[in-house]
């Protein structure tokens, strides 16, 4: 179905809060900025941008694009006969590739970086993040899988999974913040996954295959 005009607008407006913002918050740093100056500079009221963004931390990670569910989802939506690193490591690929913006693989993502490095409330809320994206990849496990209680096999798949999921955005992280173009980094990054998936064993490749 396409976007109608209502959509549209909506999805221009948020994102061109979340622009305004993030250039506010790289040049005066995420703490020094508060929400009616974002407001003020965006052209919208208050209370429009909260209408968007719940939380001061949303305009720089949105929940869509920094999702708990993010490696669950991936792992959901895996095709038939697909199994739940092969999908991992499909879509990281992807993401690579495409130099995606949730991977900070875009020019001038370094100085954002920097930004979020050196605001508290949201290295920390990248940290919890990690920890919940292998929390619901493991509860999701469980429940394909049928493990029984107490099993640790989910929960050690997902940790693998997941370990994979921050080193990748940890490499990309370093090498953005020291200034090295996307397209070096990216082509390093996929020889890093590469070499990851060498690494895991038949039964982490071959744990949760989805049935035809």
């Amino acid at each position: 179905m396409s976007e109608g005009l209502r959509e549209r607008k909506k999805r221009q407006t948020r994102q061109r809060i979340s622009g305004v913002a993030i250039g506010l918050f790289v040049a005066r740093g995420f703490d020094n900025v508060t929400i009616a100056e974002v407001a003020a500079a965006a052209e919208v009221s208050v209370n429009t941008v909260y209408n968007y963004f719940q939380t001061k931390e949303d305009l720089v990670l949105p929940p869509e694009e920094a999702s708990p569910q993010r490696l669950a989802d991936i792992v959901r939506e895996r095709r038939a006969g697909q199994s739940a690193a092969d999908a991992v490591l499909a879509r990281l690929r992807r993401e690579v590739r495409g130099r995606e913006r949730r991977l900070g693989l875009s020019e001038g993502f370094g100085r954002v970086l920097e930004m979020m490095r050196a605001a508290p409330t949201l290295t920390a809320r990248l940290e919890r993040l990690a920890h919940q994206m292998t929390a619901e990849l493991a509860d999701l496990l469980v429940q394909e899988t049928g493990a029984a209680p107490g099993d640790p096999l989910p929960r050690a798949v997902a940790w693998q999974l997941g370990s994979l999921h921050s080193m990748v955005m940890s490499e990309i992280g370093r090498r953005t913040a020291a200034g090295e173009r996307p397209d070096v980094i990216a082509d390093d990054v996929l020889e890093l996954i590469d070499a990851a998936e060498e690494l895991m064993g038949e039964r982490l490749l071959g744990y949760a295959v989805r049935e035809e």
